[in-house]
């Protein structure tokens, strides 16, 4: 389980999360809504560890893990997949994988299991990531993520500005991911449908504080518009 309890962070001297405390649990999916600029990717980079707590504490599996630096997060089980499909740009597919896969034990088992999971990228190994399409790009972000074999994945945004028919098969792949279990998803994510349809569990962000919460599932889509309409 992944658990912040009363965090306060910012940058610098300003503080953009008021006292935030959220539960994703190790099997599930817990998703956080809000407008842009509410604070979702100041929570999730202060969850892996790349923005310090300023107030309150962040606890892995029962351990605190709140000084400890993202890469001993990673070691733990985290993996976080940021905003705007990130990759190496001028490596190819096949070399992105293997920048995370050398030195595991399974790492080649890890990749033809990451590329099981996002078929259409088996087609595009040789091919720069820096050429791919947004949708290309944000499937191999998250198979590179797998390749760590984390028990919490962290993703912003995964289908933003991605075309529709991608858009899908990402959902697709996030739900199957989460129904094998023993791993557990802190999603922010604008579609507010899809957050729901995957999520356990919704947090509403808005300025920073937590202004609402509940169950996860469709029927609580009238109770998110409205919290976001405030």
């Amino acid at each position: 389980m992944l658990e912040l309890k009363g965090v306060h962070t910012g940058y610098g001297k300003t503080t953009v999360i008021y006292d935030v405390s959220i539960e994703v649990p190790t099997d599930g999916v817990v998703a956080i809504m809000g407008h842009n600029g509410a604070g979702k990717t100041t929570l999730l980079r202060t969850a892996v560890g790349l923005l310090k707590a300023s107030k309150g504490s962040v606890h892995f599996d029962g351990e605190d893990v709140t000084l400890m630096r993202p890469s001993a997060r990673v070691t733990r089980g985290l993996a976080y997949v940021p905003q705007g499909q990130q990759s190496f740009g001028q490596l190819t597919t096949m070399e992105n994988l293997q920048v995370v896969a050398d030195g595991r034990a399974r790492g080649k088992e890890l990749i033809d299991e990451s590329l099981d999971m996002f078929p259409a990228l088996k087609e595009l190994l040789t091919r720069r990531a820096g050429l791919l399409s947004g949708g290309q790009r944000q499937q191999l972000a998250i198979a590179r993520a797998l390749i760590t074999e984390p028990r919490m994945l962290i993703l912003d945004e995964p289908t933003e500005g991605i075309q529709p028919s991608v858009v899908q098969e990402i959902e697709e792949k996030i739900l199957a991911l989460t129904q094998r279990g023993g791993l557990g998803v802190l999603l922010v994510e604008q579609h507010i449908g899809f957050a729901l349809r995957a999520a356990s569990r919704y947090y509403v962000l808005e300025a920073g504080r937590v202004t609402a919460s509940g169950p996860g599932g469709t029927a609580a889509a009238h109770e998110v518009r409205a919290a976001m309409t405030i």
